[in-house]
């Protein structure tokens, strides 16, 4: 006797990869872009919101902070940079940097 799925189980399955599908999509469109923004918006887009996660290239991505209030306490603010629209390096923010060097690295002895 040959195994045949029931037509439910058929279209769950179908349904199910559909949702996964949309999802995928959904969270990959969801990064926000320093790229398609102008220098004036990108940096309106971290202060209305504070901390924001942004792609700054094809496979690169960095998080914004607009105050120190978004770092931990043990971090300072560094000026952030990431190319715009029309400027190349546009003073988008802040980083929250390591106290001891200022690339987020421990000083070593």
């Amino acid at each position: 006797m040959l195994y045949r799925p029931s037509r439910f189980a058929t279209h769950v399955t179908v349904g199910t990869l559909a949702l996964l599908l949309a999802h995928a999509q959904a969270v990959a469109q969801a990064l926000p872009d320093t790229r398609s923004m102008t220098c004036a918006q990108a940096q309106d887009f971290v202060l209305q919101r504070g901390a924001v996660v942004m792609a700054t290239g094809q496979y690169t991505y960095d998080r914004f902070v607009s105050s120190h209030a978004y770092c931990t306490p043990e971090l300072n603010l560094k000026a952030f940079y990431a190319p715009t629209i029309d400027v190349y390096e546009c003073p988008v923010a802040y980083r929250c940097t390591d106290i001891f060097h200022g690339n987020g690295d421990r000083v070593r002895d």
